[in-house]
């Protein structure tokens, strides 16, 4: 069968359907490291979202064991705790600081749930269309880790969710809208402006937001891209592959861990 054109993962330039190596850059389309973290591929944000679901479910059953709790698809804190729920309890009775990645991928309910797997689905893509594959998932990682370091500094005792990380991926496009500019840009930054205006007037109505990991995700997402810089600056180089490499054994580390300490 024969191969079709595909976008460099190291440069972004199409590669024709008849070479085996990108003729602006050299790099080789069957390079498996390349491969795993460039291009277009979508493994990433699809394994973000299979892992979201899959620690929610065992986050459910794990509470009919430990928190006796049945229905109502709502786990109990025992159980979150036990899977790297974070917070200053956890931290500073236990010194759990690895919660500070592993509370990026637990949930405290069905809805939850939902609210921020569709805001993910919403945004990955853009971003990984602006950043790349490695630097979505470095920015992702970090400003999620950023956002509930800023949660636990401000004395937040108990704390789950993605949104510390999907806030970071609304701080990037904020800050490739406005670095951009244009009408492109600036459409940018005007559609993020209204998540970001509306994630904050929503953690100041409804009880039980956490505000200081939302503002701790977007700040460390503007930071984050002005720091990676996005693909009509620079495309992707070894640096962000390896990081992103990095990021995701840590985070696959991590969960390990915390399911190994919960004994499922």
């Amino acid at each position: 069968m024969k191969q079709r054109a595909v976008l460099c993962p190291r440069c972004r330039q199409i590669i024709g359907s008849d070479e085996t190596r990108c003729s602006w850059c050299g790099a080789s389309r069957a390079n498996p490291v390349w491969a795993l973290f460039g291009g277009d591929a979508t493994w990433i944000s699809g394994s973000i979202l299979t892992i979201n679901v899959l620690f929610f479910a065992l986050s459910l059953l794990l509470s009919t064991r430990v928190d006796r709790v049945h229905g109502l698809l709502t786990p109990g804190q025992n159980s979150l705790l036990l899977l790297g729920a974070s917070g200053s309890f956890p931290i500073d009775q236990y010194g759990r600081y690895w919660t500070l990645v592993s509370a990026n991928y637990l949930h405290g309910g069905i809805l939850h749930l939902l609210f921020n797997l569709m805001a993910f689905r919403q945004l990955a893509p853009w971003v990984v269309h602006e950043y790349g594959n490695s630097r979505m998932l470095n920015i992702y990682t970090l400003g999620g880790v950023a956002g509930y370091l800023v949660s636990y500094l401000a004395g937040v005792p108990f704390t789950v969710g993605a949104s510390a990380a999907l806030c970071s991926l609304i701080g990037a496009l904020l800050f490739y809208g406005k670095s951009r500019g244009g009408s492109y840009g600036g459409m940018v930054y005007r559609e993020i402006g209204g998540w970001a205006i509306s994630i904050f007037v929503f953690g100041l109505l409804v009880p039980g937001i956490n505000n200081w990991a939302h503002g701790g995700g977007v700040v460390a997402g503007v930071l984050l891209g002005a720091l990676f810089g996005y693909n009509e600056k620079r495309a992707q180089g070894t640096f962000d592959y390896l990081l992103a490499l990095g990021c995701g054994l840590m985070t696959i580390g991590i969960l390990a861990w915390a399911l190994w300490g919960a004994r499922l």
